[in-house]
């Protein structure tokens, strides 16, 4: 009888763990540990202080570290690993399947990745290189070379009798590769297929002749477009001459997919998405300086601006009350503008083609809205200060602000793609910082020509 698992099993079993822990029960700690996926291990990690922590993994046998260091952040990862000698880092890593070795080993600090490097074995250190040498976010990076491969001219009955003596097959396997002597790729044959023709057909006759494949330096995002254009299960990846490298399987797409939301939600507030939540005092606060220091420049300059005009503040005070709406309304704006391209743009929407187009478009919203909002503000501000020329000052503001918004939301993520600056991380601080400037200069500007 299967076993049904819910998030909310998890939990207990996780309460449970600590609850023993706190009470020196250390020895229903460990087989707690062992009876629960190394996923769930890994979430207990991540959960716990750095104390706890690693009280936890010296109670995990050192056949499990494998499993669990897969499943780990990259900061929770590293600290372990930290810690650890190299000779049992090495035998750890020695069971991960190539692509999990290369994540692993391209986030660790140099030294560290040199000192492991050079404990491997000849067989595992050049593994490691080859992976590493293709680059991050690339497909060569994220896929595995446990791949199954045929000849054309063999039969059915050869294949399965192949098959059976493997014993067991590498996971999530829905399709083998059919290649030449130079290992060229000619076609593929799902297992569905196989196993439902007839014995005596050869490879040939059943493979698909012409198999849509991924080249090894395809960006990830790219790849996890095609698994969603395709519904594939596992794709096949060759180089440039078409020569079969690997595999990619539908489990290192959600992982993409995964890591690209985290990055997408963690990089709008200046912060690394695999950052660890229990880290060290200090190493948090350095981190997040960084980003505040940053919003204090652009904050700086806003208030600049303002002091540009501090005559026309000091003589007519109600525009330091209504000075925040303009640039709130714009930064919302933006920021909507922003957000729609940016998703765009990684889903692979957006490109050299249609993206004036869609800088036009957010125009021609921006002036639209504007012209809305304005009308809007202007007759709330009349009505309630008894003041119409006020009231078009700042429907004017407004209206220039909402352009301005919708110009840079949408050209400001197309602008830094091009420049290699990831818009997700830095789009937002710019965007906030040219509806701020041009909402209070055109406010205040205005107000000092026509009302001082």
């Amino acid at each position: 009888m299967s076993e049904i698992i819910d998030n909310s099993d998890t939990q207990t079993r996780l309460l449970s763990i600590n609850r023993y822990l706190n009470a020196g029960a250390f020895v229903r700690v460990r087989k707690l540990l062992h009876d629960i996926p190394a996923g769930d291990v890994a979430l207990l990690l991540e959960s716990s202080v750095t104390k706890t922590r690693d009280d936890l993994w010296q109670m995990l046998d050192a056949d499990f570290h494998s499993d669990v260091l897969e499943e780990l952040s990259e900061d929770v990862r590293n600290g372990i690993i930290g810690k650890m000698m190299p000779s049992s880092v090495v035998d750890a890593l020695e069971d991960m399947d190539t692509d999990d070795l290369a994540e692993t080993l391209s986030t660790l600090p140099e030294d560290v990745l040199n000192s492991i490097l050079k404990s491997m074995d000849t067989q595992d250190r050049l593994r490691a290189e080859k992976a590493l040498s293709y680059g991050e976010e690339t497909a060569g990076f994220i896929m595995n070379t446990d791949t199954i491969t045929l000849r054309h001219e063999v039969s059915v009955d050869v294949v399965i009798r192949y098959l059976r003596l493997k014993s067991e097959l590498p996971e999530n396997t829905d399709t083998l590769y059919v290649v030449n002597r130079q290992d060229l790729l000619i076609g593929t044959v799902s297992l569905a297929r196989l196993l439902t023709s007839s014995p005596d057909v050869s490879v040939e006759e059943i493979m698909d002749d012409e198999p849509i494949s991924i080249k090894v330096d395809m960006q990830e995002s790219e790849v996890a477009s095609m698994f969603e254009r395709y519904d594939w299960l596992s794709a096949p990846v060759v180089n440039n001459e078409g020569i079969l490298q690997g595999r990619i399987t539908i489990d290192d797409v959600v992982d993409i997919i995964r890591e690209d939301a985290e990055h997408s939600m963690m990089s709008m507030a200046g912060l690394d998405d695999e950052e660890d939540t229990f880290a060290p005092v200090g190493q948090s606060t350095k981190r997040r300086s960084v980003w505040l220091g940053v919003n204090l420049i652009t904050a700086l300059l806003a208030a600049a601006v303002s002091d540009m005009f501090e005559a026309t503040l000091s003589q007519l005070a109600v525009l330091a009350i209504l000075n925040t709406i303009v640039p709130s309304m714009g930064g919302v704006a933006g920021n909507q503008t922003l957000t729609l391209v940016i998703r765009g743009m990684a889903l692979g929407h957006v490109s050299t083609t249609n993206s004036i187009w869609l800088v036009r478009k957010e125009l021609a919203i921006g002036f639209f809205n504007g012209l809305i909002w304005a009308a809007l503000i202007a007759s709330v501000i009349a009505i309630w200060k008894q003041d119409y020329m006020l009231g078009a000052v700042i429907a004017f503001a407004m209206m220039m602000n909402m352009i301005a918004a919708g110009l840079a939301g949408a050209t400001l993520p197309i602008i830094m793609k091009r420049m290699k600056i990831d818009p997700a991380l830095a789009g937002s601080v710019i965007l906030t910082t040219i509806t701020d400037v041009v909402g209070i200069f055109a406010f205040l500007g205005t107000a000092t020509l026509f009302l001082i």
